[in-house]
């Protein structure tokens, strides 16, 4: 993993820990709620949390430095196409 990561997935699971916090305050003090309310409170912060770091972690990082080895490893892969693309029009 990168630092972006795990900053991004400590941050998330802090917000949510405060959300589920405060939504327990809410339901405890001032909204009477069912006791199963509470349990589907927890999976639903569980839950929502487990996608967005999923989801966050299946997009795709544009925004790292272009480094020599990726380069030459583009400048190899376009080329293996580049070869192919003419073999097929021969």
């Amino acid at each position: 993993m990168k630092k972006k990561e795990i900053v991004f997935t400590i941050g998330l699971c802090i917000f949510m820990g405060v959300l589920w916090i405060t939504g327990e305050l809410i339901m405890g003090l001032w909204i009477p709620v069912l006791p199963k309310t509470h349990l589907y409170w927890l999976i639903g912060i569980v839950a929502f949390t487990l996608i967005v770091n999923i989801w966050h972690g299946m997009i795709e990082d544009t925004s790292e430095p272009e480094t020599s080895h990726n380069r030459k490893y583009d400048r190899k892969v376009n080329g293996r196409k580049q070869k192919k693309l003419k073999k097929k029009n021969k």
